[in-house]
């Protein structure tokens, strides 16, 4: 007797669940002792020199990032979200992709925006109080960071649904936290990747807390990663503290939707070691042997274990790192001490593509404002003779 048809359906759709979801244990392929585990079938070992360019990218991201920290703490930028422990999860982001790519960063993804090639000054360009992005979108192919929640993820995927139906071989890539997937932003993103089979990427950073919101109050499924099969989205979850394995799993993401295959998301197991940012107290939410335990963890001590253990990494070559992260955060102390360029007129410079009447006029008496007050200031005031004179 022929086979009743909802008896196909169901086992198409058996078959369709199955390759959606991601595996039950987050892929990894050094463990926490920087050992090589077993050879996973899906996601082969990167080559040597992959991982010896995201050790170096790790390094400089972490010596960026205290940098930053201080600077915060002196008063020099504003309260800055530090982003120590997670600096598999951005620089395997950044590795994935390729330079005509896209990366949609949040306001955590300094290390990702480093690796990507942009200046460290232009990215802190928005904590200086200088301008909303420091940097071109379109020289990095990286969107501006983002503090609201989520909004990034529908604008990768608006994009990528663009380039693929302007048949370009781009793909783009989302930073977002567990809190983002709380937001309505976030299901849009899905399913409308899904809709369209948008070439996007969608990286989970789920370092447990939405500022102080653990993650169980925010879900209840048994990984964030789950929440793709309910769109149609392939699935992934990986040890977000083995950068070996984000990038081995964000390459295989990336080359499917560039070939055709549709979105995916991938939830990265994580920690945010440090504060929220500079302006928060975590021991007010957080156990801090919670924290002592995942330090234990670190994705940096990880790494470099490997590539001393397999003869990748010397003394010399670790030194030299160090010497270049030394560097880099010398240029950053000297440049957040430079004067900003500009004037008040760029403040309606990047409002309107053509401005209406309105805004110019604004900008006028802005311009005008300004000019006043340096008439005055330049001026001796009443009383006051010029040069060595005194006042009467």
């Amino acid at each position: 007797m022929p086979a009743h048809p909802d008896e196909h359906t169901q086992a198409e759709h058996g078959s369709t669940v199955h390759r959606l979801l991601p595996h039950p244990a987050p892929v990894r392929l050094l463990d926490e002792n920087g050992q090589r585990v077993d050879a996973h079938p899906d996601y082969p070992l990167p080559p040597a020199a992959d991982l010896l360019a995201a050790y170096r990218a790790m390094v400089i991201g972490r010596r960026f990032d205290r940098q930053a920290c201080v600077l915060a703490l002196q008063g020099r930028i504003a309260a800055f979200p530090s982003s120590e422990g997670q600096e598999a999860c951005q620089v395997g982001a950044a590795q994935a992709l390729a330079s005509t790519d896209w990366l949609f960063p949040t306001y955590r993804d300094s290390t990702a925006l480093l690796t990507r090639g942009i200046d460290p000054i232009d990215v802190l360009a928005p904590v200086r109080g200088r301008v909303h992005c420091g940097y071109d979108p379109y020289d990095h192919r990286c969107a501006p960071m983002t503090t609201p929640l989520a909004t990034q993820a529908l604008h990768a995927v608006g994009l990528a649904a663009a380039a693929a139906r302007d048949h370009k071989p781009t793909v783009a890539l989302a930073l977002v936290g567990d809190g983002a997937t709380s937001e309505g932003d976030f299901h849009e993103a899905l399913n409308f990747a899904a809709v369209f089979r948008a070439p996007v990427v969608l990286l989970v950073q789920n370092n447990r807390y939405a500022i102080s919101v653990p993650l169980a109050r925010q879900s209840a499924a048994p990984a964030l990663a789950y929440k793709g099969v309910g769109y149609g989205v392939r699935a992934e979850q990986v040890d977000g503290n083995d950068v070996a394995a984000v990038l081995a799993v964000l390459r295989v993401a990336v080359e499917r939707a560039r070939g055709g295959d549709g979105p995916m998301l991938v939830e990265a197991h994580t920690y945010r070691l440090a504060a929220h940012t500079t302006a928060d107290d975590p021991s007010r939410y957080r156990d801090p042997a919670e924290t002592a335990r995942w330090r234990t963890r670190d994705p940096l001590v990880r790494l470099r274990t490997y590539l001393r253990t397999a003869g990748l990494l010397d003394d010399h070559d670790d030194d030299a790192i160090s010497a270049q992260a030394e560097e880099l955060a010398t240029g950053v102390r000297a440049g957040v001490g430079e004067p900003a360029a500009g004037g008040p007129a760029d403040l309606f410079t990047h409002v309107y593509a053509q401005p209406p009447a309105t805004l110019a006029e604004q900008r006028h008496e802005a311009e005008q404002a300004a000019f006043a007050r340096l008439d005055v200031t330049t001026q001796p005031a009443a009383g006051v003779t010029s040069g060595r004179g005194t006042s009467r």
